[in-house]
């Protein structure tokens, strides 16, 4: 993809102050610049900070209870304690982590660039997303502070709204601010989408980021207003007593599992499309071809926005739901793995026969491919009526879903992390730091979620702080698991603070990738473009480049080469 128009590379006299090129970072200082900023890649890196110390804090919470379950006894955490801990380690990666980690961390950076914009379509909306997000995590972590919840991360009346402790309304109005959150970002990534995009920006020169971002707010948008009014609800019922979900008050446990499932599972697919557009641009840029089958994989991002919207029922089969309405979702869950399979076989035919090279970033989204191939497999074994009856509310379930969810998209944010840090900061890091800490969580995250597979399918139920002898081989094999995972998420951090403090300059494109984004200096300019680019090409045009160096290499010295300047 090139443009038409020359991209400088610096504002004005071309340098700021000290020489060094202006750019969003350098622009301006202080903290209220940042706190106050309308740009929209200085906002995603309000995103990144924040997201990164709600993951530290859910992986602290993850830490303890994989220490309490190294014994049969719980000789490490009381009851209460323990199921405070498994439900706060559920809210804070869930609702502040894994929701809002790709499209407000790497969708708020990159998305008006991709597309030869110079801003989001509404930048007070964005900068307003973060508050609310701020906001929500504020109240969460103060419901945590005074003694934490205890309910689980799914709220599960009459439980929350009669029984638990007092601080489970405040956690409620923390996540209800925070999809306000999601809402905004969605409205604001839709609309740049639609009219921002860069002349000659046709819908199918757009990258496949793009097409996964715009699938991710559609869900969002009719999404995320149903668990909002859902958790009002439930918050009434609990400080008012009003008979919507409590039996005992006239109300329907059932009605509240519903409603938060339908916003629920629509929610995994906010959490894994994003990251598939990231696979798509990893990929293809790792592997200097086209992605296989571009229209087939564009439209199957919009293809599991709709189906996600069908399928919660398959969350309830042990509730005493019709068999038949069973055998509806059952076979919807089935098909939906069909979108989902056209991006794996067409990744994997995007690499045979590529260039294929194994930096960092390539590294993570083959470690993607892995688990959340994993993942998705044992996800028709949920989908089945027959064998959910014996593995719903185990540990089987716990596996499945951390396969899906750490295995997939945190992957995928890793690798669009590393991905796009050079853009995002300018800096390049170190390869073999980036390369250990990408092994050592793939081999981690398997030593530790691997085993619970086992574990439900032998009967282990989850949420167990005290468990049968028989099974403390493989609780061990997971807490092992997890110190390894939590030594990758370490190389992890080091090498990317390293990079901000050692690291070589980047330069405008150091993956020789292909994209608008890679046509600007690294880190941009605050305004991305200095004039409108114009798109002339198609997504991912590796297969030209090969052809021009291919001419070039064939060329006699003395004779230009077309197309080469």
């Amino acid at each position: 993809m090139t443009t038409t128009t020359a991209e400088p590379t610096t504002h004005g006299n071309g340098h700021h102050g000290d020489g060094e090129a202006e750019n969003y970072l350098n622009a301006r200082y202080g903290i209220a610049s940042w706190l106050l900023t309308l740009d929209h890649k200085r906002i995603g890196i309000l995103y990144l900070l924040v997201t990164t110390l709600f993951f530290i804090v859910g992986g602290l919470f993850a830490a303890l209870i994989r220490l309490e379950l190294l014994t049969p006894q719980g000789d490490v955490l009381e009851a209460d304690t323990y199921n405070k801990m498994f439900t706060m380690h559920g809210v804070a990666m869930i609702f502040f982590f894994l929701i809002p980690s790709v499209p407000a961390v790497l969708g708020n950076f990159v998305i008006p660039i991709m597309i030869g914009a110079k801003d989001v379509a509404f930048p007070k909306l964005n900068l307003l997303s973060w508050y609310c997000y701020i906001v929500g995590g504020s109240l969460a972590t103060l419901a945590i502070i005074m003694g934490g919840i205890d309910t689980g991360w799914t709220f599960y009346t009459p439980y929350s709204s009669t029984y638990a402790s007092g601080y489970v309304a405040i956690a409620l109005t923390g996540v209800f601010i925070n999809g306000f959150s999601s809402i905004l970002t969605g409205v604001n990534f839709l609309t740049t989408i639609h009219k921002m995009r860069a002349p000659g920006m046709t819908w199918f020169r757009l990258p496949l980021f793009i097409w996964a971002q715009y699938a991710t707010s559609l869900i969002m948008i009719l999404g995320t207003p149903v668990i909002a009014i859902t958790l009002l609800l439930l918050a009434l019922e609990r400080v008012l007593q009003i008979g919507i979900f409590d039996p005992s008050l006239g109300g329907d446990p059932i009605l509240f599992q519903h409603l938060f499932w339908f916003y629920s599972h629509p929610a995994v697919y906010i959490m894994i499309v994003p990251g598939f557009g990231v696979i798509s641009e990893v990929i293809a840029c790792f592997s200097r071809k086209r992605v296989f089958g571009y229209s087939f994989v564009a439209f199957s991002s919009l293809a599991i926005a709709v189906l996600g919207f069908l399928v919660w029922g398959h969350h309830m089969f042990t509730t005493g739901q019709s068999i038949y309405a069973g055998m509806v979702f059952s076979f919807i869950t089935f098909l939906i793995a069909v979108p989902t399979a056209v991006k794996i076989f067409n990744w994997t035919a995007t690499l045979y026969r590529g260039s294929v090279s194994l930096e960092s970033p390539m590294l993570y989204s083959l470690g993607f491919i892995g688990l959340f191939l994993v993942g998705g497999l044992t996800g028709l074994f949920l989908s089945t009526l027959a064998t959910d009856i014996h593995l719903h509310d185990t540990y089987f379930v716990v596996a499945h879903f951390h396969y899906v969810m750490v295995g997939g998209m945190v992957m995928a944010y890793l690798s669009g992390l590393h991905f796009w840090w050079p853009k995002i900061t300018g800096r390049m890091y170190s390869e073999a730091w980036g390369k250990a800490g990408a092994i050592l969580i793939f081999l981690g995250f398997n030593f530790t979620f691997f085993p619970q597979f086992v574990l439900g399918y032998l009967g282990m139920p989850r949420r167990y702080h005290v468990y049968p002898e028989e099974f403390q081989l493989l609780h061990v094999s997971s807490t092992m698991g997890a110190t390894v995972l939590g030594l990758g998420y370490m190389a992890l951090f080091i090498c990317l603070i390293w990079s901000l403090v050692r690291g070589a300059e980047a330069g405008p494109n150091p993956w020789r990738a292909k994209g608008l984004e890679w046509e600007i200096p690294s880190p941009p300019s605050l305004h991305n473009f200095h004039s409108t680019p114009v798109v002339t090409k198609e997504a991912y045009a590796y297969e030209e480049e090969d052809v021009t160096l291919a001419d070039a290499s064939h060329a006699p010295e003395s004779e230009p080469v077309a197309g080469s300047r």
